[in-house]
C-alpha cells in the first residue's frame, strides 16, 4: 500500500505551524514568511542557494508522490468559499502537479489547473480522504500537505507513515499548534533529529517497518 507522508512542515520552537490572523494578504498570519525562510534559501528553491542539509530535506518533497491532501486553510484564506473566482494561492500553475484533495465543509466543482494539478473539494474524514487520494495516486504515495490542523488530525488517526518537521528557531506565541493532543506520539515512530547550520532542526518520524 502507498504511504502517507508529510514533508517540509515548518513549525516554530513553541510548536505553531501557522500564525494568527490569516487573510488573503497574509497566508500564514502574523508569522509571515518566517517559518519558510530556510526553504527559500535552498538551491532547490533558487539558483545559487544553499546545497546543504536544508536542501537535501526539501528535495524529498516531490519524488514518489501521486496525490496530495490539504486543508481548507492551506488552500485559501478565511472566507474563500464565498469567492467563486478564488483558485488557490499558487497562481495558474501550482507546484503540486498531481490531484489535490482539499478538505472542506464547502465543496465546489473541481478546478483543473496548469501543470497537472487538479483541485478536488471533499467533505470527508481523514480515513475517507486518504482512501480517495490513494485511488487517485495510482500506487504512488500521498502527501499530507497541511496546515497544522490537518496534519494533527491525520496523526491522531494513526494514518501518517512518515513525518518531516522543520523546527525553526523562532517563537510565534500564537496561531495554530501542531502537537496539541498528540502526547506519546513518538512511541509509534522511529525519531531522528538533524541540525542544520541555518538553525533549523529537521525532525523525522518514521513508522517502524516503513
Amino acid at each position: 500500500m502507498s504511504l502517507a507522508r508529510v514533508h517540509n512542515f515548518a513549525i516554530s520552537l513553541d510548536g505553531f505551524g501557522t500564525g494568527e490572523g490569516q487573510s488573503a494578504e497574509a497566508h500564514f498570519g502574523h508569522a509571515g514568511d518566517r517559518l519558510h525562510e530556510w526553504m527559500f534559501a535552498t538551491r532547490w528553491w533558487q539558483p545559487g542557494g544553499s546545497g546543504g542539509v536544508d536542501d537535501a530535506f526539501v528535495r524529498q518533497h516531490d519524488p514518489g508522490i501521486g496525490a496530495e491532501i490539504m486543508g481548507a486553510g492551506k488552500w485559501g484564506h478565511p472566507g474563500w468559499h464565498e469567492d467563486p473566482e478564488w483558485k488557490g494561492a499558487w497562481g495558474p500553475n501550482p507546484p503540486f502537479h498531481t490531484p489535490v484533495f482539499v478538505l472542506t465543509h464547502h465543496p465546489r466543482p473541481s478546478i483543473e489547473m496548469e501543470g497537472g494539478t487538479t483541485f478536488h473539494f471533499i467533505d470527508a474524514s481523514p480515513a475517507e480522504a486518504l482512501e480517495t487520494a490513494r485511488e487517485a495516486a495510482g500506487g504512488k504515495d500521498v502527501r499530507i500537505g497541511g496546515g497544522p490542523t490537518v496534519v494533527r488530525d491525520f496523526l491522531a488517526a494513526g494514518l501518517v507513515d512518515h513525518l518531516h518537521t522543520a523546527v525553526v528557531p523562532i517563537l510565534l506565541g500564537r496561531g495554530v499548534r501542531l502537537w496539541d493532543g498528540l502526547e506519546g506520539l513518538e512511541k509509534h515512530y522511529e525519531v531522528e533529529a538533524t541540525p542544520s547550520p541555518s538553525g533549523v532542526t529537521h525532525v523525522t518520524f518514521t513508522r517502524a517497518g516503513v
